[in-house]
């Protein structure tokens, strides 16, 4: 368990810690929390300044909740705390005074240090380090598809090995320390997301976390206003092949060129995954039975197997292609791979939902780009029966590719749409291509907002239907499907 000795280590020398104060190994530190309200007794409170709220004027909450320690950067009234003992492992204060480390027993301890997310990562670093050389740890990182690739690659590897993952959309560079602050004896394995906004953020999670697999999912136009051209979203992914050490494995998308290419860029061994069989891995014979999964023939060599998994969707048979290929890289047979398919599919985002007149609206809501949109999209084709309802928001970050994405959406959703609803300022693109490619006008609507969308959806559906709602995590579209929710009377 972590103890105080190890927050100390993770910041200055551990070997003056023992010196100075061996006593600290005797107190546990039970979890490493970021807000004040989820904070038990015996935690350590990390004091971020964020965009709303600064943690750090949350100091006294997370104490009176228990908190052990709290790291703060922050100046914090020390009359405001007059019972916490206080530690100041900045380095100009520990070269002026090296007996700076005490603790009181049933004191709570403030940790002044140079950075609070800089401390919470060096801590992360040096407990991950803890486990080695037994832990194994995957990254995975990739523009779409990282978190169902994370959830069925760790459901694979649980079959045969006790798995650590990443939970949630905990991937960005608080995330994934805290992932590996969760790190206990118990785990074998450590699957982690690593998303990115900008260059040298992947570089450093792996420094953290260490990973010895590197899985690719694919390249998209993600984040180009932040990173400015596809050209650097390539080289901010690559970051992670190149972290890998020589006797690790890169697991690479061969059906995307960009992806394919990081090949070059690897120390480890490289292993591919497709649908041709140039691949390592690769599969054929796709179909797609809509809500009741996908089947596929997967081969590796000179064996195949027919598979059939509730997974949602053809675009699917990648996610099963990568976690297949760690699985196999690390030992587990064909058999312990089915079986960790067959686990209920982790369809995180894109859940099925009810509607109003037995609806099914499919909530795929978290985020958006040109390519998941159309794999939606491909998704609401594959769903037969019911009249196809799509209502599509602002696909927000894409740079200057951003018309020409919400052009190419609008077409595929004219074809694969009764309805088209266009919701936002850059939707309206949409709706002039999907008329352009052949949809009704009185069918297609473009709306400002989720509340007149609401409206729209209130007028039109009128009998079982099929809803598809996609569009960035700024559109804030779950509001829509919680409005079909009320009106079906399930809330």
């Amino acid at each position: 368990m972590l103890t105080l000795a190890d927050v100390f280590a993770s910041l200055i020398d551990k070997g003056l810690v023992d010196r100075l104060a061996p006593e600290l190994a005797n107190y546990p530190v039970h979890e490493v929390v970021i807000d004040s309200r989820k904070v038990l007794r015996g935690d350590l409170f990390v004091a971020l300044p964020g965009e709303k709220v600064n943690g750090h004027d949350f100091v006294g909450h997370a104490l009176g909740r228990g908190a052990i320690a709290v790291f703060v950067h922050e100046d914090i009234a020390r009359d405001d705390f007059p019972d916490a003992v206080w530690v100041d492992v900045r380095q100009a204060a520990m070269n002026a005074r090296t007996d700076a480390i005490s603790y009181r027993e049933g004191a709570s301890l403030i940790i002044r240090v140079n950075d609070t997310l800089d401390a919470l990562q060096r801590l992360s670093a040096y407990w991950r380090d803890r486990f080695s050389p037994g832990l194994r740890v995957v990254g995975i990182t990739g523009s779409i598809g990282k978190t169902t690739t994370k959830e069925l690659t760790a459901q694979v590897l649980s079959k045969r090995y006790r798995v650590l993952k990443s939970e949630g959309n905990q991937n960005n560079e608080i995330g994934v320390p805290l992932t590996l602050l969760k790190l206990t004896p118990e785990y074998e394995y450590a699957v982690i997301e690593m998303g990115m906004y900008t260059r040298g953020e992947i570089a450093l999670f792996a420094s953290l976390a260490k990973p010895h697999i590197g899985v690719v999912t694919m390249i998209a136009h993600i984040h180009l206003e932040r990173l400015g051209s596809l050209e650097n979203i390539v080289l901010a992914k690559t970051e992670l092949v190149e972290a890998l050490p020589a006797d690790g494995v890169a697991i690479l998308n061969d059906d995307d060129e960009y992806v394919r290419a990081m090949a070059s860029a690897a120390k480890a061994r490289v292993m591919t995954y497709g649908l041709t069989p140039r691949a390592d891995i690769w599969a054929d014979e796709i179909a797609s039975y809509g809500l009741d999964g996908i089947s596929f023939r997967i081969h590796q060599g000179a064996q195949s197997f027919p598979m059939r998994v509730p997974l949602l969707g053809r675009h699917s048979v990648h996610t099963a292609l990568r976690a297949a290929a760690v699985g196999r890289v690390e030992g587990l047979t064909w058999e312990e791979i089915l079986e960790g398919f067959l686990t209920p599919a982790p369809q995180l985002r894109l859940a099925v939902a009810g509607g109003p007149f037995g609806s099914l609206v499919l909530d795929d809501t978290y985020n958006a780009s040109e390519e998941s949109t159309l794999a939606a999209l491909n998704l609401l084709e594959e769903i037969n029966g019911s009249p196809h309802i799509a209502v599509l928001g602002d696909m927000l970050e894409l740079g200057d590719a951003e018309e020409q994405a919400h052009r190419n959406v609008g077409c595929r959703a004219a074809l694969v749409a009764r309805d088209v609803i266009c919701v936002g300022q850059r939707a309206r693109w949409i709706a002039e291509e999907a008329i352009a490619c052949g949809a009704a006008e009185q069918h297609v609507r473009h709306v400002e907002d989720n509340a007149a969308a609401l409206a729209v959806l209130r007028e039109l559906v009128r009998e079982k239907s099929v809803i598809l709602v996609k569009g960035s995590r700024g559109m804030r579209m779950e509001e829509i499907v919680n409005g079909l929710a009320e009106m079906a009377g399930l809330v």
